[in-house]
């Protein structure tokens, strides 16, 4: 492959990955969310058994969207 080719194929590379990483970090977000409405619907029994109280809820589903610890991160 020549050096133009090769240069070709790596921006093409890097503009698709960009694009991934983009959707990947809106799939993210989605998830977030979805998973802290779930997470608001449990009642106070279920909340026990995960050792959650009523007021780590509230603080959990009051953060935004794009908030999100690292280990629930792709």
């Amino acid at each position: 492959m020549s050096y133009a080719n090769n240069t070709h194929h790596l921006a093409t590379s890097r503009a698709a990955s960009a694009k991934f990483g983009i959707l990947r970090a809106v799939l993210n977000m989605m998830n977030v969310a979805r998973e802290r409405r779930a997470l608001a619907k449990l009642d106070n029994d279920a909340l026990a058994d995960l050792g959650l109280t009523a007021k780590d809820v509230r603080t959990e589903v009051n953060r935004p969207f794009w908030d999100a610890p690292n280990h629930w991160r792709c």
